[in-house]
């Protein structure tokens, strides 16, 4: 299956995994921890295994991020976890980006207004675009905290596409997890799967994405942007 195009007014991005290398990032992480127990796995290949620990446990770690919203805390704790970072010892963090990103957004946003869609809270999601120098390619940016539900329910996407001006099935929801393909689906747009991310291709499929791409910046490609 493939989207259709011609269709495509408007483009929603989620970001750990679509915009963001936060999987790449994980791996590396548990990779070191690992290291420390390399007894309990001889002859394995750790950042193979790191890799699929992370994608297991991707599926539930989903329905955490969610389970506020389930039982109405979501306020609540997003206070909390804000005032938690604010008055924190500030810490380095990496923050990768996806190969590519900057060259696709930069022609993408020459034919189309962009959103970001994402389950993070507001103030990491805006961290992150300032500082991977990726907010001048969007207009708008719905977090956990923007609408009353957050993916997998559409209102985060049906709120973007609302600003935007563009009718939901004329958006195009891009994301590298079945949460995301859930909410496109609710929403009534096409939607993209990418693998660059922390969801695999079954998954993707199974949940009816309408089209499935090895890494986001093929986006180019599918939307017959390559020249």
């Amino acid at each position: 299956m493939s989207i259709e195009p011609r269709r495509v007014q408007a483009i929603l991005f989620d970001v750990d995994g679509t915009l963001s290398d936060t999987d790449d990032v994980y791996v590396e992480k548990l990779k070191k921890l690992l290291q420390g127990f390399r007894l309990f796995f001889p002859g394995k290949d750790l950042a193979r295994l790191a890799r699929r620990i992370i994608m297991a446990i991707e599926a539930p770690g989903n329905f955490l991020i969610g389970l506020p919203d389930i039982i109405g805390l979501d306020d609540e704790i997003y206070a909390m976890m804000d005032f938690l970072a604010r008055h924190s010892h500030p810490r380095s963090k990496v923050h990768r980006i996806v190969p590519g990103i900057d060259e696709m957004l930069i022609e993408l946003s020459r034919h189309y207004p962009l959103a970001v869609v994402s389950a993070r809270d507001e103030r990491t999601t805006r961290i992150f675009l300032e500082q991977a120098h990726l907010s001048q390619y969007f207009q708008y940016v719905a977090t956990a905290q923007t609408c009353r539900h957050t993916k997998p329910y559409p209102d985060p996407l049906l709120w973007a596409a609302q600003q935007l001006r563009v009718p939901p099935d004329a958006c195009l929801m891009v994301g590298d997890t079945t949460v995301d393909i859930r909410a496109g689906k609710a929403a009534g747009t096409q939607t993209v799967g990418v693998l660059c991310g922390f969801g695999e291709k079954a998954e993707l499929e199974h949940k009816g994405a309408d089209q499935i791409l090895a890494t986001t910046a093929d986006l180019l490609t599918a939307l017959d942007l390559n020249g």
